[in-house]
């Protein structure tokens, strides 16, 4: 195993938030291959053909149904994008994942039955798993012959993971470890013929199993009756002196936290990907019913608060599907070098924990502009989108659970700091430097906001945001040192401004490198500029929030006064903007229509 090599400042988790990123270094989806756009397209296929027509037959768990579709995906290449070629997979990368995933999650039940099995269920052995067992799983749960689970939550630790009960001991004859105990809420579970099961060794050592459903000991509870995902399986995995052999230790004794833990990175990756696909699905169905409803003698379209709605909705997703494809590339890259991280047998790819923070930030931020979406979507059916005879209705039921998938959003807020914070004490990012560097820059005379080109004035205002939280990061570490992680709600404003910061560069950096290039880079400009103008107004009342549960008096005053300085920013007409975006959203009918280059 080769030493580790420092990364370029662009590839480093986290480093966004340090440096100014040049848009030639982003990669964005109006990059993507043939090939890649190929398998999005056989998703898209797929879903429209196989899996919608049955869409109340699946919805009311027609026995066999989901299973059998999820092969039919599976023997289509669907599920095993990342499994290595040598063990039955495509081999690619996050970058063509996105497209694949965002198809799939159009029904998201279905999409998260295949998304638990390709990716918290089967990675976990593609990242971690040995030679052995790499080739005794792998070549079968690519094409789906075998389903797999993922099996970490419990009823007493849902977000105190470590918290877990079940317990494993090794046997007598040294040969099994014995497991007890029940995991919670698992995906797949009726279904799956594989579980990735983490357990404490004597009651102590965090440890991963890869447990056969056959295994002595091995069954599920009852089906959970849900509000949403009516597709999906979710049930108990009970353990019950489970037979587990020796070789089915996934990694090593005592290391099972850092494979479950990193893995939930990809699991919220991927949940971001699949909550944008969602969104972009029932973007589209909105934009049909407003141009087809009728009142007061037109189209609903054509109202200016449907337009609003439209155009946000449009801008949100923009930013989102921006961060996503920047975050991707930059997984794809880092795998590229082959760079390993973590001395255990298996070793793995540094990929996995670079940009943990960035995957909580698409996590976070998908999963609200879902919610978001899908209420927009609803309320713009008015009482039509309140009964089942129409989709926002199924859509605003699923979107609900991926505010607590994959650690809560509010788990997911506290670790993005906290993230930062760890770094930093590693000496992999100068935190508490750029802090003081950015007090320095705040006490200058204030920098004069560029003029006349609109995109280069939301780049130059996302750059003093920056400083802006690292200002916040600084005065919460004067202020409360290491009791900072008690401080919740603080690290949840550095949090939403950190989310803000990456999102809005990601879609400014966007539109700066297709300006030229592209004949419809208006439309992208125009996006961009909505969600920047509307966060950095976000920003401020967020950093209000923690200045005034940091400061008193003068030191207020003071810190108020820094804020506003480094989030000044003109407000553009985004009623316009918007007005822009949804009147071409109306000729063309959908997102990606929209955002196209013809």
């Amino acid at each position: 195993m080769s030493a580790q090599k420092d990364l370029p400042a662009h590839l480093t988790g986290g480093n966004f938030l340090f440096t100014e990123t040049n848009p030639a270094l982003v990669f964005t989806p109006e990059e993507l291959t043939g090939d890649e756009r190929e398998m999005a397209s056989t998703a898209e296929k797929f879903m429209d053909k196989e899996v919608f027509p049955h869409l109340e037959a699946l919805e009311h768990r027609e026995e066999g149904l989901a299973p059998k579709l999820f092969r039919q995906a599976a023997q289509l290449g669907l599920l095993g994008l990342e499994v290595p070629e040598e063990y039955g997979g495509l081999g690619l990368g996050k970058v063509a994942g996105i497209g694949v995933a965002e198809q799939i999650s159009r029904l998201a039940g279905f999409g998260i039955t295949c998304g638990a099995h390709s990716g918290i269920g089967t990675g976990p052995i593609t990242y971690f798993g040995n030679e052995a067992q790499k080739k005794k799983y792998l070549p079968r749960l690519a094409p789906g012959e075998l389903m797999a689970a993922y099996c970490l939550s419990e009823a007493g630790s849902g977000s105190d993971a470590l918290g877990m009960k079940t317990k494993a001991v090794l046997n007598a004859a040294k040969t099994h470890y014995v497991l007890n105990g029940a995991k919670m809420w698992i995906t797949n579970a009726a279904w799956a013929d594989v579980f990735v099961v983490f357990a404490k060794v004597d009651g102590e050592h965090v440890t991963a199993f890869i447990v056969e459903k056959t295994f002595p000991g091995v069954s599920t509870g009852r089906e959970e009756l849900k509000l949403g995902l009516k597709t999906s399986s979710t049930r108990r995995v009970i353990l019950e002196d489970a037979q587990v052999p020796v070789e089915n230790v996934l990694g090593e004794v005592g290391k099972g936290a850092y494979i479950a833990f990193n893995i939930l990175n990809l699991g919220r990756f991927t949940l971001g990907a699949g909550a944008m696909g969602a969104a972009k699905d029932l973007l589209r169905t909105a934009v049909k019913y407003a141009g087809e409803r009728q009142q007061f003698g037109r189209p609903i379209a054509s109202f200016g608060l449907i337009q609003h709605k439209l155009g946000e909705m449009a801008a949100r997703i923009y930013a989102l599907e921006s961060a996503l494809y920047r975050t991707a590339s930059q997984m794809d890259q880092v795998k590229a070098t082959g760079e390993l991280v973590y001395s255990m047998k298996a070793g793995h790819f540094r990929a996995i924990e670079e940009f943990a923070l960035e995957c909580s930030a698409v996590k976070v931020a998908g999963s609200e502009i879902l919610t978001f979406v899908a209420d927009e979507a609803l309320q713009i059916h008015g009482g039509f989108g309140f009964t089942e005879e129409f989709s926002p209705a199924r859509g605003t039921r699923d979107a609900r659970i991926n505010r607590i998938f994959e650690g809560t959003n509010e788990i997911n807020r506290l670790f993005i700091p906290t993230n930062l914070l760890r770094r930093a004490a590693k000496g992999k990012l100068a935190l508490m430097a750029a802090a003081m560097a950015a007090f320095a820059d705040a006490q200058k005379e204030s920098a004069p906001e560029k003029t006349g080109d609109d995109l280069a004035a939301a780049q130059f205002v996302l750059g003093r945001a920056k400083k802006a939280v690292l200002l916040l990061f600084g005065g919460a570490h004067q202020k409360f040192g290491d009791k900072i992680i008690h401080e919740q709600e603080v690290l949840a404003v550095l949090s939403d401004l950190v989310i803000d910061i990456f999102l809005g560069e990601s879609a400014v950096l966007r539109a700066l490198k297709l300006r030229g290039q592209s004949p419809n880079a208006g439309t992208h400009a125009d996006l961009a500029l909505v969600f920047v103008n509307d966060s950095v107004a976000r920003m401020e009342n967020r950093a209000r929030d923690a200045i005034a549960h940091m400061a008193t008096g003068d030191e207020l005053k003071m810190q108020l006064g820094l804020a506003r300085k480094m989030l000044r920013w003109t407000p553009l007409d985004t009623v316009a903007l918007r007005r822009r975006i949804a009147a071409r959203l109306g000729t063309v009918g959908s997102y990606p229509a929209l955002i196209a280059a013809k």
